[in-house]
């Protein structure tokens, strides 16, 4: 069900949520938690479906700011709301606002009111975030906040402004994206020979901030140098391998072609390994099974970038 509310206020979207409650039978009561995701105008869909994808897996109310592209807040002050619930929202109930005039410049105040009670808040900017996250009308009110710099006009200078301004809470779907990566180079290394790594190598396009915090994780996991090859951006972006040298020869992660990688390691056969390209869907679920700081991230981004460019690595 979709209720539209043109021209609305704080007051009667919240008048028209206790409404349908009432007379639809829809709670709030095994809401779990507040998503805001604050986007521009006319980029709310691919977010919300995300977010609707995610509620089976946590039962939330998700709140969606859109404001105009270029932030500006000339012309009439005007809120236009609109309600999804049942089929439409997934396991959640979601509240599109846009915001226009004035309105646009108070995200806090237009959500604040809509928040579920002694519930945690997440907010989420899935393109365009500000440049302080933590300090922002709608990181204000929140425990986790979560950014992805490769939705960023440049994603290596907006991981280098997240580690200036980290703050505990803040996360990025950057490091969410490596998952997969680290699960699988941490299961080699688990296995014999049980030798130290004397060098390693990342690949990936220039435009690909997973690959940078992947080489930070690794230096700092490893305490050896890591060599961060970046290449000219082409069809296939992203993180294209890893090689981990110790003794008895090189450990290779390498993907050629989504979804797929390929595993050498000395004496054994390759292996076909499945390493999709982690969807919105899958990113925005992993994040919120946690409401707590993500401390490996906090150091990985205020500390491991850092130390990965001082080593004059990274290039």
């Amino acid at each position: 069900m979709i209720i539209d509310l043109p021209d609305t206020t704080g007051s009667k979207i919240s008048k028209a949520l206790v409404t349908i409650r009432e007379e639809g039978g829809a709670v709030a009561l095994g809401r779990v938690l507040t998503l805001v995701i604050a986007t521009d105008l006319g980029k709310e869909e691919q977010a919300i479906e995300a977010a609707n994808d995610a509620s089976r897996e946590h039962p939330m109310r998700v709140i969606v700011v859109s404001t105009p592209v270029d932030g500006g807040t000339a012309g009439g002050a005007r809120l236009d709301a609109q309600i999804r619930v049942g089929g439409d929202a997934g396991a959640s109930e979601v509240i599109v606002l846009k915001a226009f005039g004035e309105n646009a410049a108070n995200a806090e105040g237009l959500v604040m009111g809509l928040l579920l009670p002694d519930a945690p808040v997440v907010a989420w900017w899935p393109g365009r975030a500000p440049e302080v996250v933590s300090t922002s009308p709608i990181g204000r009110i929140a425990q986790r906040r979560i950014t992805d710099s490769a939705a960023q006009a440049d994603p290596g200078a907006f991981l280098d402004s997240l580690a200036e301004s980290y703050a505990p809470g803040d996360t990025d779907f950057a490091w969410t994206r490596l998952t997969l990566w680290r699960a699988q180079l941490a299961a080699v290394l688990d296995q014999p020979p049980f030798e130290p790594i004397v060098a390693v190598r990342v690949s990936g396009s220039s435009d690909s901030p997973s690959t940078l915090l992947l080489a930070a994780w690794l230096q700092k996991q490893l305490q050896v140098e890591v060599e961060c090859d970046l290449t000219e951006p082409d069809d296939f972006s992203g993180i294209h391998g890893v090689v981990l040298t110790r003794s008895s020869g090189d450990i290779s992660l390498d993907r050629v072609h989504l979804p797929v990688a390929t595993l050498s390691q000395p004496g054994q056969p390759m292996q076909d390994i499945s390493l999709p390209r982690r969807s919105l869907r899958d990113c925005l679920a992993e994040e919120l099974r946690r409401l707590d700081p993500d401390d490996l991230f906090g150091e990985v981004i205020t500390k491991g970038l850092g130390e990965l460019a001082q080593s004059s690595s990274r290039k």
